[in-house]
């Protein structure tokens, strides 16, 4: 996520690396009082069931939920997500990406990633959800808000294009000054390209649909070249993706820098400690480039986990002793003295966890 608060700073070099290409942009987010506002917990839970499943693309599904009870569902803003909690027990979050103002359904979509790509089960289990099936949702919230702007840059890739398309739809519902720049590795994997061809076809100047293997993989300068003067800048996709953008900017035509990521940040030259789980004295090496959830998937491979990115909260740990660096967006100053945030946060020396 972009233009949170942040923690203080840790020193290692990913960090200060990153904090150097955007600290201009984030300090003007602040001073102008466009910044996001701090991202709150939602105990609001919403029993659904799944309406309608469709291939959206190669290897993504969308999915309806309707409520099951045929209550109304709470109206949700471009840029919110649910916290989808599945049979076997995982919570997953999506990007909700219907109509904001029907608030008889809620559309998702999830893109299947194999558990030897990368991927944790969550979105293997969403790919056999069948019609009929039940589920319990938490949320709506938003860690990804839609601020106004004078002109608009909206920049998808993959499967990033599910917070990406209400913001497109509600700029054009406004009249708003726009573009908007979809990439991915071919055609066949880009969801959602029938709305796409027809914005392409009512906006042909403001739509660039650039997959990779007919166009190459765009560079960040070509990508911000499509922007309007002043532009906002919101993009989603992954880490390649994102970094590109972020170490183009300064430019002179976008004005602010607004990202999701779909995956965890990379760790890059992090400090090594290490983790020692109570229940067991088992002792586990956390390297300077694995986050201390990696690290404990490797002998609890059933923890839970959601976002990856520091501000859900499902994966904090109780510390009983070691120092913390704390990088999340979710702990309070109070909890940060008896918890821990595994995927994000970091420890010096050794960590004893409540596990």
């Amino acid at each position: 996520m972009s233009m949170v608060p942040e923690a203080p700073v840790p020193d290692d070099l990913m960090f200060r690396t990153l904090g150097r290409v955007v600290d201009g942009w984030e300090k003007l987010m602040y001073t102008t009082g466009r910044g996001r506002p701090e991202v709150r917990e939602v105990d609001r839970r919403l029993p659904v069931r799944v309406a309608s499943v469709r291939r959206e693309a190669q290897d993504v599904v969308s999915i309806d939920l309707d409520p099951i009870d045929r209550s109304r569902l709470p109206r949700w803003d471009p840029g919110a997500h649910v916290d989808v909690m599945l049979p076997s027990g995982r919570m997953r979050q999506y990007s909700l990406t219907g109509n904001p103002d029907d608030t008889t359904s809620y559309r998702i979509a999830v893109r299947r990633i194999r558990e030897r790509d990368g991927g944790g089960g969550g979105s293997l289990e969403m790919h056999t959800l069948a019609v009929g099936d039940e589920l319990m949702l938490k949320g709506p919230r938003n860690a990804f808000p839609f601020i106004i702007a004078r002109s608009y840059l909206f920049v998808a890739g993959g499967i990033g294009i599910t917070p990406i398309l209400p913001m497109v739809r509600d700029a054009v519902a406004r009249g708003d000054d726009w573009a908007f720049v979809y990439t991915g590795r071919s055609r066949a994997s880009l969801a959602f390209m029938d709305e796409i061809s027809e914005l392409a076809e009512r906006f042909p100047d403001r739509v660039h649909v650039w997959p990779d293997d007919e166009f190459g993989t765009p560079r960040g300068e070509r990508i911000l070249a499509a922007a309007p003067h002043g532009a906002a800048l919101y993009c989603c996709g992954p880490p390649p993706m994102i970094d590109a953008l972020r170490g183009s900017v300064p430019v002179d035509n976008i004005d602010t820098l607004h990202f999701e990521r779909f995956s965890a940040p990379p760790v890059i030259a992090g400090e090594p400690f290490a983790i020692e789980l109570a229940s067991t004295g088992e002792r586990i090496a956390v390297g300077p480039d694995q986050s201390a959830l990696s690290a404990l998937r490797t002998v609890r491979p059933n923890i839970a986990y959601s976002c990856q990115q520091g501000f859900c909260g499902t994966c904090p740990v109780r510390v009983i002793s070691g120092e913390v660096t704390h990088r999340d967006r979710f702990l309070t100053d109070d909890m940060r003295g008896e918890l821990m945030a595994t995927c994000v946060s970091r420890g010096t020396g050794t960590v004893v966890l409540d596990l």
